[in-house]
């Protein structure tokens, strides 16, 4: 079909066109959304022996920080069944008080025992704690060795 003599584009020649109005472009979000499934198996990888969280976490895209909220969420059974670390027991050795302290009161006994020695050795480092143990302090080193 031909267009009519005097027109462009259904427009005839001469009128003016309103192009003020917009158009509206819809987009797809540009954010990333992960499956549980696989912010599991991305937290896993970083989990096993020689893992990286920063080699991992650019392999997938992800930014690392994100790969750290995951693996907090795995460790708090946030990410599905079959993720919680195995927890097992480590040797603990209990010593004999020092020979000095039998003298002594028993005051100063309980003072002095209250002021004991803590030695954790782990794969990533050592940490020994003498004097007054405070648990915040102490919780959150051993997160920084664990994890």
């Amino acid at each position: 079909m031909m267009p009519e003599v005097g027109t462009y584009g259904g427009v005839h020649l001469g009128e003016y066109v309103d192009t003020s109005a917009r158009a509206v472009v819809h987009r797809e979000p540009t954010r990333r959304r992960w499956a549980v499934e696989e912010k599991r198996r991305i937290v896993e990888q970083t989990l096993a022996a020689g893992g990286s969280v920063a080699r991992v976490a650019r392999a997938y895209g992800v930014n690392a920080n994100q790969v750290f909220q995951w693996r907090r969420q795995y460790r708090r059974g946030l990410l599905g069944p079959g993720n919680t670390e195995a927890v097992s027991l480590l040797p603990v050795r209990v010593t004999e008080a020092l020979a000095g302290e039998a003298g002594r009161s028993s005051g100063e006994q309980r003072r002095r025992t209250a002021l004991g020695m803590i030695q954790v050795e782990l794969p990533r480092g050592q940490v020994r704690i003498t004097g007054s143990i405070d648990t915040e302090s102490l919780r959150v080193v051993l997160e920084c060795l664990l994890g």
